[in-house]
């Protein structure tokens, strides 16, 4: 989640919550890997993955600075997830992949494009961004 603008900057489903997940994730930026300055992920030990070390080591990118007590962008996160879940996990019954990847992908056109977020003023993420503004 984009913490100025409320945006999903990346998604990506699959069966298990590993590193897998979060390089799908990273395939769908819309910019490149260079911009990215902080990443975050659920503590687990699926995470915990070369595979998702060397990217982050090659393009410098940092770790979230949350920790347990400390939940700078852990908030937002949390509450992009939870939205997720609620709207889009929790009213459909999926037997196969196929499908949710495909509601992710209208979810999270829905989520950046229309959807009004009270932290950017009531703008969607796209108008935020598009406007310049900043909180």
């Amino acid at each position: 989640a984009g913490l100025a603008n409320r945006g999903i900057t990346g998604h990506s489903a699959g069966r298990a919550r590993d590193a897998s997940l979060v390089l799908g994730a990273f395939a769908t930026l819309g910019f490149p890997l260079t911009e990215v300055e902080v990443f975050r992920t659920d503590r687990g030990g699926g995470f915990d993955d070369t595979r998702i070390d060397g990217p982050l080591d090659v393009f410098d990118i940092k770790g979230s600075p949350s920790r347990k007590g400390d939940p700078y962008d852990n908030a937002v996160v949390e509450s992009a997830n939870r939205l997720l879940k609620k709207e889009l996990i929790y009213r459909n019954h999926h037997t196969g992949l196929e499908q949710p990847r495909s509601d992710l992908n209208d979810y999270v056109w829905w989520s950046d494009n229309q959807r009004l977020h009270s932290t950017p003023g009531y703008r969607s993420p796209k108008e935020f961004t598009e406007q310049g503004l900043v909180l």
